[in-house]
């Protein structure tokens, strides 16, 4: 396309006809189409993506639209027109900007909206258009030669290109999108559109983290320096470092639990941005409690306005109302173009397969970046086909870098099973193995035998020592278990958690929990496998209910985490009860399986073991469960967004309770002044989720309110209802649900 068409374009619309109403549509699709270009991100994108901006909102020249802006109250569908011009600038490829022009307000349609679209009597473009002749006289561009099918493809070769043109055209939309939010808040929003950018370099950033790194070091007593965990952690921060140095690519960091990796894999990803010129780092994380822990760490290191932490606890629709500081990274969060990203699985994956111009403005943003997926192992794999093809992709033609980062890594790799597996993946460890036998400080006594322990008996054992951490499957199971262990021993020295306890009392709870740790005080813990989650706790002795080899790694990382002792004990016990049916049944039978083979014995410590246990685990599960790949290659963006869904809608709501003081002001403070990111920031401490089947049952007897008539699924205690919510044990879910008769009294 020829550069100084958006310049000719100019001219004509400003000089070769009288100045009309639609000279500030003329000057916004300008603008447009110069954005989306600079925005757009993979081969040969800027050019189409130039051409989207020119044509996106053709449509609003026709007269109807004018006849709205002077206040009629009429509806008129403009994005069509624009996808009418596209394909009938070519009807081979012209779909590549009709997708995205058609989709720029409600989404990218589906493959039969375009053909439905052909058929109709508006396959016509409107004679009546106040057009400029030159936006007429061009050619679209020739198509990227990535995506020119060969001579004798196969079918999977042609579903192939079709499913990379999918992924390329999101690009293309999101830079569309982006643009035109961006150049309409210029006119209409003047604060946010202001507000925006002004962020450190990654090289300022850089210095930052690696002075924040070495003052940690340096505090360290002496004899903690000299501590095995703490020379194996230095080794670790080394060798990112150096591999930071390779060429952009697919990087593997393993590391046992506990290896510092929080701290060098983001020094990885800044030496390595720096080095190659890559423009921001987005470190994606399975669980919400880690995120918050994380980004804390990071904004410590490098300043709270270069860290925006983006994840649905934080996505409210909110106001201006927020202080500068929340509105910029409220601002952030929409486009991703912050120098540091902190954010879920389930944003980013997600996001990459959505159709929604809200959720898909962030694309062209992720290209050119470092993505870090932390705890890569919980990837679920009924999507894992999709998942690796996009990130095969974002290596190898959007300018990214992708590091894996686990204790246990998953069989990830490219092979018969997996055809969209990773390619070309670089450990950043030499000898993983090695290093995973360097930093051995538990010991593992695995279950003989198939009968399960009793809970009065598990009570017993966790009764018999000062100080443990006992990790089960269930929420139910959690108080049964705790509530046993009290019978046989100091009640006062028994805690609880899971996650029917609100953030606030979790928290107050390992506060507790990580002093009498420390002062070597009784401490006896159940918990659920929350406690597994980037929780920092040093266990002499650690109980974990038979799972998945994975969780069987993640609890022991809570025992001699530190390696102050000169071994740890964790024991795999049979629970009276299974656990959740799916994947977490199907890991057991196959950690179960793994041991029967090798007589009870399993070195967690060989990086190999993993390889085998994921390559069995993935054998038993469809890993495209919900046929995404085949929408993909039709086109079939509505349809793919409504399959993605890492958590189904509606799997579970929200419950605030009224824990304190505190609780009950954030709560007030909602109610009367409306939804802000700071205030629903604030409450986010104390909610429960709980499922569908019990938001039926405590409605039905009024224990719950709705808070914002526009959020279906945010609820409180009514006050007749609070004791529902136990000191101790959280949210109580059993069948007892009755009103307290004190309360009741006005």
């Amino acid at each position: 396309m020829n550069n100084t068409l958006p310049a000719v374009y100019y001219a004509h619309s400003c000089e070769d006809r009288p100045a009309t109403d639609w000279h500030l549509l003329d000057e916004h699709l300008i603008a447009v189409s110069r954005l989306a270009s600079n925005f757009a991100n993979g081969f040969g994108a800027a050019e189409w993506a130039e051409f989207a901006g020119l044509w996106h909102d053709l449509g609003k020249y026709q007269p109807e639209f004018q006849r709205r802006l002077r206040g009629e109250n009429i509806g008129v569908p403009h994005a069509w027109i624009g996808a009418v011009k596209a394909l009938q600038a070519d009807l081979h490829t012209g779909h590549l900007i009709a997708f995205p022009v058609l989709g720029h307000h409600g989404g990218i349609p589906d493959r039969a909206n375009l053909r439905e679209l052909v058929k109709s009597d508006n396959f016509v473009f409107p004679p009546d258009l106040d057009l400029p002749k030159s936006i007429m006289d061009h050619k679209l561009p020739t198509l990227p030669k990535p995506l020119v099918p060969t001579s004798k493809m196969s079918r999977a070769d042609t579903e192939s290109l079709s499913r990379k043109t999918e992924f390329w055209m999101r690009f293309v939309f999101s830079a569309l999108v982006d643009a035109d939010f961006l150049d309409t808040e210029a006119f209409f929003d003047t604060r946010a559109s202001a507000s925006r950018g002004s962020y450190r370099l990654i090289s300022d950033l850089r210095e930052n983290l690696d002075a924040y790194i070495e003052d940690l070091s340096s505090g360290l007593p002496s004899e903690s320096r000299a501590l095995p965990v703490n020379r194996a952690r230095a080794k670790i921060l080394l060798a990112c470092r150096d591999a930071a140095q390779f060429r952009p690519g697919m990087f593997s960091l393993t590391v046992p639990t506990g290896g510092g990796k929080t701290l060098s894999a983001m020094s990885f990803a800044l030496h390595h941005a720096e080095k190659h010129a890559l423009e921001r780092v987005i470190v994606v994380i399975p669980y919400t409690s880690i995120i918050e822990q994380n980004a804390d760490v990071y904004r410590r290191a490098m300043g709270d306005s270069n860290v925006i932490e983006h994840h649905s606890n934080l996505d409210p629709n909110t106001s201006q109302n927020d202080d500068e500081t929340s509105y910029r990274h409220r601002l952030a969060a929409e486009n991703w173009d912050a120098p540091i990203i902190v954010t879920t699985t389930v944003q980013f994956f997600e996001s990459l397969f959505s159709n929604k111009p809200s959720r898909c403005r962030k694309l062209h943003n992720i290209a050119n970046s470092v993505i870090v997926l932390d705890e890569v192992q919980t990837l679920p794999p009924g999507f894992l086909y999709p998942i690796c093809e996009a990130l095969n992709e974002l290596v190898e033609n959007y300018g990214c870098t992708v590091v894996l980062s686990t204790a246990t890594p998953p069989a990830l790799r490219g092979r018969n099973n997996l055809p969209t597996g990773l390619k070309n993946v670089r450990e950043i460890i030499d000898n993983p193995a090695e290093l995973g036998k360097n930093l051995e400080r538990v010991k593992y006594s695995w279950p003989r035998g198939s009968d399960p322990l009793a809970w009065p008996d598990l009570g017993g054992e966790i009764a018999k020592h000062k100080q443990i951490l006992s990790i089960v499957h269930r929420r139910a199971d959690a108080r049964i278990l705790a509530e046993e262990a009290s019978k046989q021993v100091s009640d006062e020295s028994v805690f609880h958690l899971s996650a029917l306890m609100c953030p606030a009392h979790r928290r107050e709870v390992i506060r507790e929990v990580t002093r009498r740790l420390r002062e070597n005080e009784p401490c006896r813990l159940v918990s659920t496998q929350l406690v597994e989650a980037g929780v920092d706790l040093d266990f002499p002795i650690v109980y974990r209910a038979l799972g998945g080899l994975d969780s069987m790694v993640q609890a022991a990382g809570r025992c001699n985490r530190e390696g102050k002792r000169n071994i740890g004990k964790v024991k795999i016990f049979r629970a009276p009860t299974p656990p959740p049916q799916g994947v977490l049944t199907a890991a057991t039978e196959v950690t179960w399986n793994m041991l029967i083979e090798r007589d009870n014995t399993l070195d967690i410590t060989d990086p190999t073991i993993f390889e085998e246990y994921f390559r069995r685990l993935y054998f038993t599960r469809n890993l495209d469960s919900k046929n995404i790949q085949r929408e993909r290659a039709q086109f079939n963006f509505e349809t793919v967004a409504s399959l993605f869904r890492l958590i189904e809608d509606d799997f579970t709501s929200t419950v605030i309770i009224p824990y304190n003081d505190a609780a009950v002001s954030a709560l007030n403070d909602v109610r009367l002044n409306g939804i802000s990111r700071d205030r629903m920031r604030k409450l986010q401490l104390f909610t429960v989720s709980i499922y569908p089947n019990m938001v039926s049952k405590f409605r039905a007897c009024g224990a719950l309110e709705q808070i914002f008539d526009d959020c279906s699924h945010i609820f409180t205690l009514t006050k007749p209802y609070r004791h529902l919510y136990d000191d101790r044990y959280g949210l109580s879910i059993g069948d007892d649900i009755h009103a307290d008769p004190k309360a009741l009294i006005v």
